[in-house]
């Protein structure tokens, strides 16, 4: 459906440590770097995450109710994404658990260190 999402960063340096630290445990990686954003893809495919300064010059803000989430192979990759995003200046919205969303839906959220929320989701049966 989408072609690629965005998000808005005030510190792109600040923003790339935390996304070169947190992307890798979902498989992905930065693949392009610019004076104003960073671009973030599954090895081999299309980049379909831009982190960058806003266009219009005026400050990044967080949209209240957005959030980007990203698909885990497996639970062990949700909580590393989330102990990678902790430990590289994200905050806490929600530890690595199962949600009421389906049987198999384990998740954990976080802010960026811009104030964006992110989600790290495996919505597979991990018991066969």
């Amino acid at each position: 459906m989408f072609l690629y999402h965005t998000i808005g960063t005030n510190d792109l340096a600040r923003a790339r440590a935390f996304y070169a630290a947190a992307m890798p445990a979902l498989g992905l990686e930065l693949a392009a770097e610019e004076a104003t954003e960073i671009g973030i893809r599954a090895p081999g495919e299309r980049i379909r995450l831009w982190v960058t300064e806003p266009f219009d010059g005026k400050p990044a803000s967080v949209g209240n109710g957005s959030m980007a989430a990203f698909a885990a192979a497996d639970r062990a990759a949700v909580d590393a994404f989330h102990r990678a995003a902790l430990a590289n200046g994200g905050t806490d919205e929600g530890a690595p658990g199962l949600r009421p969303y389906g049987p198999h839906f384990y998740a954990c959220y976080v802010r960026d260190p811009d104030g964006n929320k992110l989600s790290a989701v495996c919505d597979r049966d991990m018991t066969s």
